[in-house]
């Protein structure tokens, strides 16, 4: 079958579109209306970075700014309508899918046991602590790694992993495979219960066989993708190999998809398929709106660097963890999005002491310029973050 052209403006659009940044991010938005955005998107990435504001609530309020910060605690702790577990990373996932992580979890307790890396880390006593605090759990209720880990002594004769002792290890192995769910978290710190308490039944029970396993994965990756190689299917969700994606396209997936040749940004070709109604829908892309939208290191727009390298022709790399003296901008240095364009970054800091939104660098990309139409935009973007974090100052924007 002859691949259709995606046009890269177009192809930008769909991309867009798919991650919910087209909708004005003005519109209104309920809290029980939160379900349906993470739905969307898939999931949402959760980190504990609070320089400008935590992944998960900045991937959020990107999408709608009438988002607050006590909705998403709502819906993980209340409502149960999401619930806490492990993507590619730490991540808010839709309750609904809670079946299609028992193959995962399996596949994580065979990987984390047989890497020498966690298995010094869960120490020679991991079958008995494990019980313990089993027992702890199942006789007392929801416990914090705080509340246990007091009088151990550290993994490692070097000291504790990250703060981690053996009971933290074992708790978050728990949690990685399924034993134990996140039912809250007081601060950053999570809260630890048994997954029978916090995942309700319907969802629960669930345990699809493995070609029904792919198949959700596959088919769920290329709805919220719009376009991808088997790769990026693969990637999305984290749950099945690239074999196992180019094996679904090929077979059970393929009256479901159309394949077609997508634009780059450099000019050049790459063959993937889309979702079957892709190109046929009567309507063309929606094409965001013109103002500026400062996104995090971690949106879903960017979660795949290469992916988005290609198709905006915009190299992001993330400099948290890379030495200062070898930073090519800043700490924390968040992508600026202009419709469909990834103009520049610009690095900030939320000074909550001083009560002061600080930018600490801002740079256009090649043969751009600040046009008084693009500054007013900034402007008006950095009030609104301002707003969100309960900032009434700005300091440091300079043209």
């Amino acid at each position: 079958m002859t691949s259709d052209l995606v046009s890269n403006a177009d192809a930008r659009l769909w991309f867009l579109d798919h991650h919910g940044l087209s909708a004005p991010p003005g519109r209104s938005l309920r809290r029980a209306d939160l379900a349906t955005v993470i739905d969307d998107l898939g999931f949402v990435q959760v980190d504990s970075i609070r320089t400008v504001e935590q992944a998960h609530h900045h991937i959020l309020f990107s999408r709608a700014h009438s988002y607050r910060h006590a909705w998403l605690r709502h819906h993980l702790e209340k409502t149960r309508g999401v619930f806490e577990n492990w993507t590619h990373d730490a991540a808010i996932i839709p309750t609904r899918y809670f079946g299609y992580w028992r193959p995962k979890f399996r596949q994580t307790h065979d990987r984390l046991m047989a890497n020498a890396w966690w298995r010094l880390r869960l120490g020679d006593d991991f079958a008995r602590l494990q019980a313990e605090i089993l027992a702890r759990v199942r006789d007392r209720g929801p416990v914090m790694a705080r509340e246990i880990s007091d009088t151990e002594t550290p993994a490692t004769p070097g000291g504790a992993w990250w703060g981690w002792r053996p009971s933290k290890t074992v708790l978050e192995f728990m949690w990685r495979t399924g034993t134990l769910a996140v039912t809250g978290r007081q601060g950053f710190q999570k809260i630890y219960d048994l997954t029978e308490n916090v995942i309700p039944a319907p969802f629960r029970d669930q345990d699809p066989s493995h070609d029904a396993f792919v198949d959700w994965a596959c088919a769920s990756a290329i709805a919220r993708l719009g376009f991808a190689t088997p790769g990026e299917i693969a990637r999305f969700w984290d749950l099945v190999t690239i074999a196992e994606a180019t094996a679904w396209c090929a077979g059970p997936g393929r009256d479901r998809l159309r394949p077609v040749a997508v634009e780059m940004a450099d000019g050049g070709r790459r063959e993937m398929v889309a979702r079957a109604d892709l190109l046929t829908r009567r309507n063309a892309p929606p094409a965001p709106p013109g103002r500026l939208r400062l996104l995090s290191p971690f949106d879903p727009l960017l979660r795949d660097r290469g992916r988005a390298a290609r198709l905006f022709g915009f190299d992001y790399r993330f400099e948290a963890f890379v030495p200062a003296a070898r930073r090519q901008y800043g700490y924390y240095v968040l992508p600026i999005l202009e419709g469909a364009r990834l103009i520049g970054r610009i690095d900030m800091k939320a000074e909550r002491d001083q009560n002061r939104l600080r930018v600490k660098g801002l740079w256009l990309e090649a043969r751009l310029s600040w046009t008084p139409t693009r500054r007013r935009r900034l402007e008006n973007e950095l009030a609104r973050w301002g707003r969100f974090l309960n900032l009434s100052d700005l300091s440091g924007l300079k043209f």
